[in-house]
């Protein structure tokens, strides 16, 4: 099937052209002006951007935290993603202890398979770190799994020592792999944790006020420092804070290759939403926690200057009434975790684009340029270029709406922007060539996502 997608203005990281793009089968045909060719099929572009499909490579689908799930599965999750633009997500395998890195990652394999509606790839959480668990990573990058996250919080959970940090990483200078690290300090964390709740301080804010930007910094330091002693690339996921972004700025600028993602939620929502009266708080707890405001822009100007290279959501809900409840009078119990797949794309274009923070072409490097670059992808995801895949979104920025749980398509009971105002809308999403949104209505199918093997790291 052919599609033609006329008259829109066509934006990718490097350019922006008034253009036709042709869509033969599932790739990019061709881009040029006023192309007349034969077509089954013509969407009108005019007064839209063309944009690439964006790749959230920081989800987290049917995951297990404290004895529940959070709320969005593969299927309820990439649906969301698609009706907000976003046609690639990234989502994490977890290893259990005792068990390979390969069962984890056929396990997530197993939840996705016949639910995705759109492309998925995994990076795979390493628990333990043994002589095992390094030839498994070397076994998963010949499979197209070429990340490992890493911990250096939640002891006796996720968190390893410097030591299996370091080992990992060496592995990486060897596979070509990519090492994910949650930095923040989880030891001096877990202590500040017990003294808060045995001095009966257990209210949400509490959360935020026992893991300060300090302990980020430090392990976002060290994390650096072990990655620079090993010899390898370290990618810090979910940047907070200008003390963990002032590490990777220094290191950087010693040309060392540290490379950073922030998420939505630290762009535009605060410490102060933890502070929220009757537990409402509880729904902004995610790790690292939200920061105070003059936070904020420090990040956008880490995303101006390329030291924050991607924005990932990070999604992980749990609902307010039946999930985030479990913390109440134990902040350390509530799930941590934020919805945001489906609000990534337009709330980014609305306060970056919008507000003239960024331009359009460093909004679709972020979006999707940037993660496919850093996860293998590219040029086959986050461009649009004739033999790319046909993962494109039309989209109208003159649309006004509120962003709200009432009307959003993720399967979670509260929306953290609820009530924001933005203006942008994905109208038209088509991935590998089919179209799975437009307008109202969506025309997508569960199983019709692919599991995407991934490169190595480019760098």
């Amino acid at each position: 099937m052919r599609t033609l997608i006329r008259g829109g203005t066509v934006v990718t990281a490097g350019d922006t052209v008034q253009a036709d793009v042709l869509v033969d089968g599932e790739t990019v045909a061709t881009i040029g002006r006023g192309l007349d060719v034969a077509a089954d099929r013509v969407i009108d572009a005019s007064d839209r951007y063309v944009m690439p499909g964006g790749i959230d490579a920081h989800t987290h689908l049917d995951m297990p935290f404290g004895g529940t799930f959070s709320a969005d599965d593969f299927e309820s999750g990439t649906a969301a993603a698609a009706w907000g633009g976003t046609t690639t997500i990234v989502d994490f395998a977890i290893q259990d202890f005792g068990e390979s890195l390969q069962a984890g990652f056929e396990r997530w394999m197993a939840k996705a398979a016949g639910k995705a509606h759109v492309d998925y790839g995994f990076h795979v959480i390493v628990r333990e770190v043994n002589d095992q668990t390094l030839a498994d990573m070397d076994a998963l990058i010949g499979q197209g799994v070429t990340s490992f996250k890493l911990f250096m919080a939640y002891p006796g959970v996720f968190m390893l020592d410097d030591a299996s940090i370091f080992r990992a990483m060496q592995r990486t200078s060897d596979n070509g792999g990519l090492i994910m690290m949650h930095a923040e300090n989880g030891g001096a964390i877990d202590v500040l944790v017990r003294r808060y709740l045995q001095e009966g301080r257990t209210d949400p804010i509490n959360h935020a006020l026992t893991r300060p930007a300090a302990m980020e910094g430090e392990a976002t330091h060290r994390a650096i420092a072990l990655a620079r002693l090993a010899g390898v690339a370290v990618y810090i996921v979910h940047l907070s804070s200008r003390d963990a972004l002032s590490a990777v700025v220094e290191a950087r600028d010693r040309g060392a290759p540290a490379f950073a993602e922030t998420c939505p939620q630290y762009l535009f929502l605060s410490q102060e939403d933890l502070g929220r009266p009757d537990f409402e708080g509880a729904k902004y707890v995610c790790s690292p926690p939200l920061r105070p405001r003059d936070h904020q822009d420090d990040l956008w100007n880490g995303l101006v200057r390329d030291d924050l290279q991607i924005v990932s959501t990070d999604h992980c809900p749990f609902d307010y009434k039946d999930q985030k409840v479990l913390g109440r009078g134990d902040f350390s119990k509530i799930p941590n975790g934020l919805p945001g797949v489906e609000d990534r794309y337009t709330v980014l274009f609305d306060g970056g684009v919008n507000a003239g923070r960024i331009g359009l072409n460093r909004f679709v490097e972020l979006v999707a340029t940037a993660p496919a670059r850093m996860f293998g992808l590219y040029p086959r995801k986050g461009t649009i270029a004739p033999g790319s895949d046909a993962d494109l979104v039309v989209f109208d920025p003159t649309v006004e709406r509120v962003l709200s749980a009432s009307t959003h398509h993720m399967r979670v009971d509260y929306n953290c922007f609820e009530g924001m105002r933005v203006r942008g809308r994905p109208e038209v999403v088509m991935q590998r060539g089919e179209v799975l949104v437009e307008g109202d209505r969506f025309h997508s199918r569960p199983g019709q996502g692919r599991f995407l093997k991934r490169g190595p790291f480019p760098g």
